[in-house]
């Protein structure tokens, strides 16, 4: 997998995501899922897959937070306030792993976010605080695909929810109707479709590309 950044500049983004975190929630009074909303609609976090030279090596924690804010229009005396932290809190622990995983998976904040809610990353810092990082990715990994299994594929919720029927779906795109059958439950790889059958899925569904395919949590 190519990553958006070199992975010399992972530890400074776990550490500054982690005190963002720390700092938003236990300094600022921010709740802790509406901090990451903000994080993700303020495009902070986009930048960060991304691999911005601003967000990668050109900003505190502090930093972080008060852009957040500005871009999505808090007011805060935030940039005044002193915060020192000596120990890690569970707030921290979950910015600084969520970090590595974004970065390890390529799985963008957002997405991880429509599987796993930021509070209940917190609620894993019992035990897995002390356990390797790449131990909270396997836990990860494994709750998304179990959510993956429980909800259907991508193709099949955005049909349902369009009101197509398969054949309906098949006409408009023009992919054979066994094919989509298929791709639907699962029993072949949408993510190995052509581009053209995809895009094509997505013209007729109203939705984005990527929307169609189906997350790949291998490295």
């Amino acid at each position: 997998m190519t990553r958006a950044y070199d992975k010399f500049f992972l530890p400074g983004v776990m550490n500054n995501l982690g005190f963002a975190f720390d700092f938003a929630v236990n300094g600022c009074d921010v709740a802790p899922d509406s901090f990451y909303d903000f994080f993700i609609a303020s495009k902070v976090a986009s930048a960060i897959e991304d691999g911005s030279p601003a967000f990668i090596c050109g900003c505190s924690g502090t930093e972080l937070v008060l852009t957040v804010f500005d871009r999505v229009g808090i007011k805060s005396d935030a940039a005044d306030k002193e915060f020192i932290r000596f120990d890690r809190s569970p707030e921290y622990w979950a910015g600084w792993v969520l970090a590595y995983y974004q970065w390890n998976s390529g799985i963008s904040f957002a997405k991880i976010r429509d599987y796993v809610a930021f509070h209940d990353v917190i609620n894993m810092y019992y035990p897995l605080h002390e356990a390797p990082k790449e131990k909270f990715s396997d836990v990860m990994n494994e709750l998304i695909k179990r959510k993956n299994q429980e909800r259907g594929t991508n193709l099949h919720r955005l049909r349902k929810a369009s009101g197509l029927t398969q054949k309906e779906l098949a006409e408009l795109s023009g992919v054979n109707l066994r094919t989509l059958q298929q791709y639907e439950i699962g029993t072949k790889d949408i993510n190995k479709a052509s581009g053209a059958a995809i895009n094509s899925l997505a013209l007729a569904l109203r939705c984005n590309f990527y929307d169609v395919m189906e997350l790949n949590l291998e490295n």
